[in-house]
């Protein structure tokens, strides 16, 4: 297991330095800055060449990576993910003054997360600030990390709420607000972040903060096969896309690695998935290189692109949440989701595509379904799909408590993911 180890501790070490979706897209950026990989501006004329390598950001939170052919583009191979994890974001002014002892934050919920495990554990706070610089008069994002246990939501305890253990409905204005410090930290939450981004806290004219878990990640079980930590739920799959991504030949096809922000949302934002971000950066490549829209229709034809976001195993305690015959198990393979009413778009044509892949890579292959009584999910390959319409499987890695502040996957599976990668962009 020493291979598939080293990619998790990878793995782990990337999710402890992504600890927002911004942070996520700076660090994958750097990856492509240290391989070559040219940065392009959507506000720039774009000068693109055969065999050149590129990149392009939007709202600091989505990144599109390809590299083009040497002998020009004959069809696309695109891998797509998502940067954003369910989570609590600071509100605008967000110190709350609680009966002169304490300062608790206005947090409000991003995306549909387990809200138990978030109680009595360290956390703290990361994003961004925008930031007015005094020469000239711009606005410049700033990335900033509180590295040290901040914030902590206290659990009310078991004595002044005797049916807590009988099920409980959280309020998310009363139970999830976390406690800052005691009063003398009251007018200090700002000073604290323009601290940490190294900018004057008169010059933050914006942010966009989030709470994170602090605890670290790990390797663990009985012979070290599965892993836990923070934000699996899709940065799992984007890490091992990218490594994949830069591995690969990227020979023959262009070659698309595409991390979408706000999937826990519904993607409906302008770095979302329903936004035109991939369709306008395929076309702009298109024009850039000299093709006709023509020819970009005759080549999005020839393409196939696969949607990643993680997939539920079957659940050790709760085996009758699974589907009967479709029963994805950690470390078991990369898991192909299907969906008769199309909230995954695979279909019997992308599903042996994918498959085919996976042989050639030599890695193992599952399957997901809902039971058939019980609504599930749905992920960015449908609704980018309403943008670029291309043959699309949908697909994960295996994983438990998704949608919590500290997810399990199997140590196998990054691994999988990134040689079948490496084979699509070969």
């Amino acid at each position: 297991m020493t291979m598939y180890q080293n990619d998790s501790e990878q793995l782990i070490e990337f999710l402890e330095n992504a600890p927002t979706c911004f942070h996520a897209v700076s660090l994958m950026s750097g990856m492509l800055d240290g391989s070559g990989f040219a940065a392009l501006a959507e506000n720039e004329k774009w000068s693109l060449q055969n065999g050149g390598r590129y990149y392009v950001t939007r709202g600091g939170s989505s990144l599109i990576a390809f590299a083009v052919p040497e002998q020009g583009i004959k069809g696309m191979r695109i891998l797509a993910s998502h940067s954003d994890s369910p989570t609590f974001k600071i509100k605008e002014n967000p110190e709350m003054e609680t009966e002169n002892h304490y300062i608790r934050l206005n947090v409000e919920g991003y995306g549909g997360m387990l809200c138990a495990p978030w109680f009595d554990r360290p956390l703290s706070v990361a994003g961004r600030v925008v930031v007015r610089e005094d020469k000239t008069g711009t606005l410049r994002p700033v990335l900033v990390n509180i590295k040290r246990d901040l914030l902590l939501i206290p659990s009310l305890a078991i004595h002044m709420n005797r049916e807590a253990n009988n099920g409980y409905k959280y309020n998310a204005q009363k139970d999830m607000l976390p406690l800052y410090g005691d009063i003398t930290a009251k007018d200090t939450f700002l000073r604290a972040i323009a601290e940490a981004a190294g900018v004057n806290a008169e010059d933050i004219l914006g942010h966009d903060l989030f709470l994170y878990n602090r605890q670290r990640g790990s390797i663990w079980g009985s012979s070290g096969e599965f892993l836990s930590c923070g934000r699996i739920d899709d940065l799992q799959c984007a890490f091992a896309s990218m490594q994949g991504f830069l591995a690969g030949q990227k020979s023959e096809f262009l070659a698309v690695h595409c991390v979408l922000d706000n999937e826990e949302v519904g993607s409906g934002t302008k770095q979302g998935a329903a936004s035109t971000f991939l369709y306008d950066t395929l076309t702009r490549i298109h024009e850039s290189l000299g093709y006709t829209r023509e020819d970009y229709l005759i080549h999005l034809a020839d393409s196939f692109m696969i949607s990643a976001d993680n997939a539920h195993a079957v659940h050790p305690n709760h085996t009758d949440k699974a589907d009967p015959g479709n029963r994805p198990y950690l470390n078991g393979g990369i898991v192909i989701k299907f969906n008769a009413n199309q909230k995954y778009c695979t279909d019997g044509v992308s599903a042996a595509m994918f498959r085919d892949i996976c042989r050639e890579a030599g890695v193992p292959v599952q399957t997901f379904a809902n039971r058939s009584d019980m609504a599930g999910g749905s992920t960015l390959g449908n609704i980018s799909n309403t943008r670029v319409a291309l043959n699309t499987v949908d697909i994960g890695l295996p994983q438990l408590a998704m949608h919590s502040p500290y997810e399990t996957a199997g140590v196998r599976d990054t691994g999988y993911l990134i040689r079948a990668a490496e084979i699509f962009f070969a």
